[in-house]
């Protein structure tokens, strides 16, 4: 993004909340000001994608499970087994 669209992006930003403060100074305001979508968190966003990578692993671990015909059981070992030796967290 160039200066000018940030510069531009910043003014409707300062009208926008110029305006919303208007609305709040008239006494018969039905306080009908726009709002945009709900603010998350960091920690939300961070939570969200954490379960967006573990759905999209548990996908694929499934997914080559079939392929190599490797029952749960193999696999879990496996996983134990790379654990001990510090190659996964």
């Amino acid at each position: 993004m160039d200066e000018r669209e940030k510069l531009r992006k910043f003014r409707e930003l300062d009208d926008a909340f110029a305006q919303a403060l208007r609305e709040l100074e008239k006494p018969d305001s039905r306080l009908d000001i726009p709002t945009g979508p709900p603010v998350r968190s960091l920690a939300e966003l961070e939570a969200e994608e954490q379960e967006q990578r573990q759905q999209a692993f548990e996908t694929r671990l499934q997914s080559l499970m079939k392929e190599y015909a490797q029952p749960r059981e193999s696999v879990a070992d496996l996983l134990r087994t790379l654990r001990t030796l510090g190659h996964i967290a």
